[in-house]
């Protein structure tokens, strides 16, 4: 893709039109926010992953079989989720924030459930999230339902900035879940992709101990070690579930699974110790067998963790603004590179986190 220019008044975006088929691009008229909407012009979005199972329309639940995602995400659709901005226009309902330059929470609900209620609407049932129910960031602006999903980052880069409103909110929200690691029962971080390296990172300047890295590729091992990990772990090598698992005096306390496929599962439950805990975050697809009685007799959890919540965004972004958090490996590209940089991402060739700068 070029990357295309917009004319005084006209909105850019890149979207899904056929499930499975490079994203094309739009163009329209930049159209007015109203009521409580705040309209952000983009400086920068990342590219996740999720973002692929997006374009191709499905998630895989293994066994040849998919979860569709045709109800939910209704094309055309423009995707992407992790936004950073400036406030260009407010809704009449809107107010004081025009100029604002701002992280965008995207992990919006109903508004009315109970789960909203409760300040989970990343778990809405009837979700309004921006980059899948409603048009995101793979774009020059973006309408934001109410600026209450807008957070300041003064003294955060704006691509880093980005990268907190999934990335490190996933890693947060998922480290929030586990106990802290020790020496003697340590943490298992499975994947060193944006999402894992972002966990590294927040578990080392958390926790003051870096947790084990387990990937099978040798580059996204490195960065591991440069983000903070104590020490990593190729799986392909023989034995290495077995030397890992016994490898502490208290066995592994918990593992984060960033992948999530049916390999990386099967090493989980091969490591986690006695009264240990799973938790899968990745959404890489995949089913897997359990032996049943195992799981009480070994009394291990296994759990899941979906994004975060609108606090926990904000927890964060304070966290980032103390300077507790390191960087994060980043790629900057143009708008129009994001077929290209989905490409990539598909075929594990994107190490940290790919942002796009409109």
């Amino acid at each position: 893709m070029s990357n295309a220019t917009a004319s005084p008044g006209e909105q850019l975006s890149y979207q899904v039109v056929d499930f499975g088929q490079p994203l094309q691009l739009a163009r329209r008229a930049i159209a007015s926010p109203q009521g409580s909407e705040v309209l952000v012009r983009i400086s920068a979005c990342g590219v996740c992953h999720s973002d692929l199972h997006m374009a191709e329309g499905f998630f895989d639940l293994g066994d040849g079989r998919h979860f569709g995602l045709e109800k939910v995400l209704k094309p055309p659709r423009t995707l992407g989720h992790e936004i950073v901005g400036s406030v260009a226009a407010n809704g009449p309902d809107a107010q004081g924030a025009l100029g604002r330059s701002v992280i965008v929470f995207p992990w919006i609900g109903c508004g009315q459930c109970a789960l909203c209620a409760r300040g989970d609407e990343h778990m809405c049932a009837r979700p309004e999230s921006l980059g899948t129910t409603r048009d995101g960031g793979f774009s020059t602006h973006v309408r934001v339902p109410h600026p209450r999903y807008l957070i300041d980052h003064a003294g955060i880069d704006a691509a880093f900035a980005a990268t907190l409103a999934c990335s490190g909110l996933t890693a947060y929200s998922a480290l929030k879940k586990v106990a802290p690691a020790t020496e003697q029962a340590p943490l298992v971080i499975i994947g060193a992709g944006g999402v894992g390296l972002a966990a590294v990172a927040l578990a080392k300047a958390l926790h003051g101990l870096g947790p084990i890295v387990v990937d099978i590729d040798p580059a996204k091992r490195q960065a591991a070690l440069g983000a903070g990990a104590s020490r990593v772990v190729d799986p392909a090598e023989a034995e290495a579930a077995k030397t890992l698992a016994r490898s502490s005096a208290e066995g592994v306390s918990a593992v984060l699974d960033f992948v999530g496929s049916t390999r990386t599962f099967e090493f989980a439950n091969a490591v986690v110790g006695k009264g240990g805990k799973i938790l899968i975050v990745g959404l890489f697809g995949g089913s897997a067998s359990i032996q049943l009685p195992l799981i009480p007799m070994r009394a291990i959890s296994i759990g899941g963790s979906y994004v975060g919540s609108l606090a926990e965004l904000r927890e964060l972004v304070a966290l980032a603004q103390q300077g507790v958090l390191p960087s994060l490996p980043l790629t900057s590209r143009p708008l129009g590179d994001v077929q290209t940089v989905l490409d990539e991402l598909r075929a594990g060739k994107v190490t940290g986190r790919a942002i796009l700068q409109s």
